[in-house]
């Protein structure tokens, strides 16, 4: 059902992409949670889209920590140098058009990253597409 919901708000831009990446996790912190929810959605996504589902064109380099608690400026931090294209991935990147798929969009410091590793990799496009958005508001 989220995935329909993301198709929908994608407002034309899967329907003309070249493939779906999802935000992927450090292989230890995807050892110890065992499934990665942006992967999950994007798998969907690439399922209902009938684009295909790119999960090994980028790969999360560096183990960071975890984001909650941390200022705009510490995630930005945290995650630099964090994310690349694989050795031999190249090709399901270089001039394509992709769907970057994250579950939450906070600062944008995760997806960020991931893009600029995407784009270094020669990807021609990059449109974000995350499930929810975080909003501060009163406490």
């Amino acid at each position: 059902m989220m995935a329909e919901w993301m198709l929908r708000a994608s407002d034309g831009h899967v329907a003309n992409c070249d493939g779906i990446v999802p935000v992927p996790l450090h292989r230890l912190r995807f050892a110890l949670r065992k499934f990665n929810q942006a992967a999950e959605l994007g798998r969907h996504i690439a399922h209902l889209s009938g684009k295909p589902f790119l999960p090994e064109a980028l790969a999360r380099v560096k183990r960071t920590s975890r984001q909650v608690g941390l200022t705009a400026r510490g995630r930005e931090d945290n995650v630099r140098g964090a994310f690349a294209t694989p050795s031999g991935r190249e090709g399901e990147v270089f001039g394509k058009r992709l769907i970057l798929v994250d579950d939450v969009y906070t600062t944008g410091a995760t997806v960020s990253a991931a893009t600029r590793a995407l784009k270094k990799a020669g990807a021609a496009e990059v449109t974000v597409l995350t499930f929810a958005m975080a909003v501060a508001g009163p406490i």
